[in-house]
């Protein structure tokens, strides 16, 4: 195995970009980047893991939506730094639920292929909301909401998610349980806008709620002074 890992330039760059190819049709459906332990757990299991910029983690292709990617064979290019797989793939390759990840012309932004699997049920209401807002930031101020508090910057969205916080605190001093509900959803989205703004994935968030987990919290506090 590591013969096979070392004949990656692993010098140029510890992320391996990732060409995705369909096996029958050759269509290219994404492209996205490995490191060395993702690139070996997809030739141990032949299932296609790589690893997220976003997330800043390893995760395997489908480990939501159960649309995996089978490996079927791992092409080297003629400089040993980018990768080419061709696979099965089971569903679809775009978290938007569409066949490949390109389906945007990028002079006139019209979509060219659109939705043939229903994803928004798969990824959870946090996840589909954050990506939701991502592509926000590429529309008309004057017709999306989210897009016109993007296109304000800093101050406005921050000021949003304090205002919010306050009205949630409110709502729960009043001990109005329908009143927190609402205002709790409202701090919610501010709070995804501003990640989204610093394209920080919620998955981080959770990432440091898990790694909290079962840690005291006179613990966790003294960890951050380290």
């Amino acid at each position: 195995m590591e013969e096979i890992l070392n004949r990656v330039d692993w010098e140029k760059s510890e992320l391996l970009p990732v060409i995705v190819q369909d096996e029958t049709t050759n269509e290219v459906l994404m492209m996205a980047y490995m490191n060395r332990e993702a690139l070996q757990l997809s030739l141990e299991t032949k299932l296609a893991h790589y690893f997220s910029r976003t997330k800043q983690r390893i995760w395997k292709k489908g480990e939501s939506s159960n649309h995996l990617q089978h490996i079927s064979s791992f092409m080297i290019d003629c400089d040993n730094d980018t990768l080419l797989l061709k696979i099965k793939q089971d569903g679809v390759a775009c978290h938007t639920g569409r066949k490949s990840c390109f389906f945007t012309e990028l002079d006139s932004g019209e979509v060219t292929i659109e939705k043939s699997v229903d994803t928004d049920a798969m990824y959870g209401v946090i996840d589909t909301l954050y990506h939701t807002i991502l592509d926000r930031k590429n529309a008309d101020p004057e017709t999306s909401w989210t897009a016109k508090l993007l296109s304000k910057g800093d101050n406005d969205i921050l000021k949003k998610v304090v205002e919010e916080a306050g009205e949630f605190s409110f709502a729960v001093k009043d001990k109005d349980e329908k009143e927190i509900i609402y205002e709790c959803a409202d701090l919610t989205y501010h709070v995804l806008v501003a990640l989204g703004h610093m394209n920080i994935s919620p998955d981080r968030v959770k990432q440091e709620l898990a790694r909290r987990f079962g840690m005291s919290g006179i613990a966790e506090k003294a960890s951050r002074k380290k």
